[in-house]
Formats: structure tokens, sequence, C-alpha cells
């Protein structure tokens, strides 16, 4: 699998485990045209990589991501409105193929999450940050909606439609320690912990079986948008009766009858 970016780097740490660091420390890790792009490709990638378990986002230097690069932005007047469009839904690929990869996302949030950079968090399925990271719905400063790249939609399933509210039109800055008390954000940790942090999450997440996990994910995605509690049921259903098929389950069986830890093929 090809790994070259200009945007960002991949790193792979451990067995079943990617790293995408947003690489323009320079500009804040800022988003342009080609950051969608190379975004959109990448998780198509990595999202049929038979042997990946755990993706972890993080930023180089001392920012996650701060939105869109308003350096792009001065051209935005001359796309005309198809030509927004056509970056708009873009940049909506991109997330959503971030959000979408079959496996668990963890964003380790190191510093300012602003605008399009706050709603990369939030398509995680986890998020951790460190205490000098920061969360700026920038959205309406600038004259745009906080309707952008899944934010509206995100956001009041963590914290609550209310608080979303508040903190949306407000634009305010919510500091590491009142996002991990609102549940933005699972846990703050030390700085210069918060990657290995997100590693040993990885590794506990990897030592479960593949096809679990995997499901799992794609059950909790689904049925935040069921239409019913019968709905949700049926689609659990399906997907216990699909994994008892598994040779993970039988491994796991045995495993647990010889009392030892049993060791998951993703089959």
């Amino acid at each position: 699998m090809s790994e070259t970016a200009t945007t960002f780097r991949l790193e792979r740490p451990r067995e079943g485990v990617v790293v995408l660091t947003l690489d323009r420390p320079g500009r804040g890790n800022a988003m342009t045209a080609a950051m969608f792009a190379e975004l959109e490709a990448t998780a198509r990638r990595l999202d049929r990589e038979p042997g990946l378990r755990v993706l972890v986002l993080t930023g180089a230097g001392s920012t996650f991501c701060a939105g869109y690069d308003l350096a792009d932005a001065e051209r935005l007047p001359e796309l005309g409105a198809l030509g927004m469009l056509d970056l708009q839904e873009s940049a909506a690929r991109a997330l959503a193929g971030i959000r979408g990869v079959r496996v668990p996302v963890i964003a380790a949030v190191n510093g300012a999450a602003a605008g399009g950079g706050l709603a990369l968090a939030l398509a995680a399925d986890i998020r951790l940050a460190s205490p000098r990271a920061k969360f700026v719905p920038s959205f309406v400063t600038i004259g745009l909606s906080a309707g952008d790249l899944g934010t509206s939609w995100l956001l009041p399933r963590l914290i609550g439609p209310a608080a979303a509210a508040e903190f949306l039109y407000s634009a305010r800055t919510m500091g590491a320690e009142e996002a991990e008390r609102t549940g933005l954000v699972n846990q703050v940790v030390g700085e210069d912990e918060l990657l290995d942090a997100a590693l040993e999450m990885a590794a506990q997440i990897r030592a479960n079986s593949p096809g679990g996990v995997q499901l799992s994910k794609r059950a909790l995605q689904a049925n935040m948008e069921a239409s019913s509690y019968a709905a949700a049921l049926e689609l659990e259903n399906r997907g216990q009766a699909l994994l008892t098929r598994t040779d993970d389950m039988t491994e796991a069986l045995t495993a647990f009858r010889e009392k030892r830890a049993p060791v998951f093929g993703g089959r």
C-alpha cells in the first residue's frame, strides 16, 4: 500500500496500528483541498487493509488542527457556487472516510482543534486530550455555519443538544478539563504521555477479536441513526449470528477452557 502524502505522515509503531499525523505544523496543521483528497484516499486504502486494527489521529507540533487554511480561504470567492460545493463535498468525504474506517479511530488531541479540526476530532470514535488541548467552534466567527462536516450531528450526541447549542453559538473556547467533564473527550492525559496513552488504548483494543470489535463499531454507529429499538436489535442480532460462525469465536471458547489468552486471527 502506497503511503505517500504531502499533508500528513503515516507510521506503524505496532502491528495492526497506524498513526496518522497531520504534518503542516507551520500552518497549525490546517486543512487544504490537497489534505481532503489525501485523507479520503488514505481512509479508503486503510479500510481495505486486512491487518489494520486501530487508527490513531494526531497533529505535528503544538496544534491538532487549526481548521481550514485561511490562506486558501481567500480564494474561495473565486470558485463560484458549484466549485465551492465540490470543495465542501470533498471535505465531507474526507471526514466521513475517516469516521467510516471499519476499525476504531482514536484522536490524540495534542493542541487546538478549531473549526474543521474540531470536526475531525469528533469523527473519531474515542478522543484523548493533552492538558493544552482546546476546542474552538470558530465557524460563526468567520461568517459560516456550525453545521459543517458533521459537527451539528455528532456534537449534540456527545455533550447534549443544549450544551452543543451554547458552545456552537457562542464560539467560545472549551479547555481540556471542561471537554473531559462534558464528555467531549474520554480522558485528559499528560502532554508527554498522550501518544503513548493512545497506543496503550490501541493495544487493549487489539487484544480483542477483530471481527467483534469491527461489528461493535458498526452497531454503535448504525444504531445512532436507528429509527427504533426494534431496528437496533435486528442489526445486533445479525452481527452476533455472523460472529458465531468465525474461527475467532471458536478460539475464544477454546482459550477460555484452557485458561489461556486467545490468539485471534481475524477469521
